[in-house]
Order: structure tokens, then sequence, then C-alpha cells
């Protein structure tokens, strides 16, 4: 067992203090550097999310989303689905480059990112769940072709499902080439889609 002298506990308390104050108000330096100290830690999740929020600096922000990449949890998920619903292109894709890593905790949002108000929310989830491909994620999808009144938003889960999808997703796809008659572009994806998962060889039993 290695040896633990008493100091090394408060020298670390007094580390992780000063990397959070940097972290508030140091320059774009001191912030970068205290965002990787402070990296994976689950105790600097707060500090963490704060920054991300406010963060103006695209390298400082990169080394916040992998902090809390690093975390991986639900809660660490919270301020990088914040991102989601920035007008800023550049901020939403760090954030979905984010949550792609972190896979088990995006599952966990995963069915609220579908059922959000905003239909580009949505959108995004769709791509994210490609990333999944679980059974779960696919049967979100499934569901949210029979519900969703975006077209584009169910086109985007049309063409995850096309890719990844099963027998089981079928029904929903004729569900909603029924419920958008009058939009063609979906209507052809749908065809295209179940034509695939047709084609797809039987999965062998066991």
């Amino acid at each position: 067992m290695p040896l633990i002298r008493k100091g090394d506990g408060a020298r670390a308390v007094a580390g992780d203090t000063a990397a959070e104050a940097a972290l508030r108000g140091g320059t774009s330096n001191e912030r970068w550097a205290a965002a990787r100290a402070l990296s994976g830690r689950a105790e600097a999740l707060g500090v963490l999310g704060a920054a991300l929020a406010s963060e103006p600096d695209a390298r400082v922000r990169e080394a916040i989303l992998t902090g809390l990449a690093r975390i991986g949890t639900a809660a660490s998920a919270e301020p990088i689905l914040l991102l989601l619903r920035s007008d800023d292109a550049s901020l939403r894709a760090a954030a979905l480059d984010a949550l792609r890593v972190m896979p088990r905790a995006l599952e966990t949002h995963l069915a609220r990112l579908l059922d959000d108000p905003d239909a580009d929310v949505r959108l995004l989830a769709c791509d994210l769940a490609r990333g999944l491909s679980s059974a779960a994620a696919l049967q979100l999808l499934c569901n949210l072709l029979t519900r969703d009144p975006e077209a584009n938003v169910c086109a985007a889960a049309v063409d995850v499902l096309a890719e990844y999808g099963g027998a089981e997703a079928l029904p929903a796809l004729a569900a909603c080439a029924a419920r958008f008659t009058d939009v063609p572009f979906l209507v052809f994806s749908v065809n295209i889609a179940a034509e695939r998962i047709r084609s797809q060889p039987p999965t062998p039993d066991g």
C-alpha cells in the first residue's frame, strides 16, 4: 500500500480550489489548464457545467466538454444538452461530439430529447440516436414516427431506421407514410427504408 502523507489530502483540496477559481476568472490559458485539471472529476461537475454556459474561448470550451464527457453521467450531460439550443452551429456541433462519446448518459436523456417542443432539438436527437443504434433507441424513433408533426424530423428518424432498423420498424414506417401522404420526399424515404429492411436476410435464431 502506498504511503499517504498527512499533507497530501490538504494539498489536493487546495489544488482543486485553485483550479476552480482559475476556471471562474483566470486568463484563457489558466482556464484551459484548470478545465484539464478538473476533467473527469465528478465533484467538479458543478463548476465545469457553470463554466461551460459562459465560456467564450473555443479551446477552453472543448476542454470543459471533454471533462464533462469523461465524468460520463446523466448529470454531466445536462449542461452539454443546453448547447443543442444554441444559435451557434459550432456550439451545437461541439455538444453533439461530446454527447456521442458518453452513450450511456445520452441514452438516459434520449426519450426527453425526442419529445422536446423544439423541432430542431428533436432533429439533432435523431442524429444522436444513430450513434446509439440500440434496440431502445430504435424503438423511440419508431414511436416518434407515429406522432411527430414535422416532416423533417420524421425524415431524420427514417434515415436512421433505414440503416439500423429491423422488421419491427415496418409498422411505424407505414404509419408515418400514411400521415404524410402530401409530403412526397418523406413517402419516398419511407418506401426506400422499408425496402432495405425487407431485403435484409433473416436473423438466425439463437
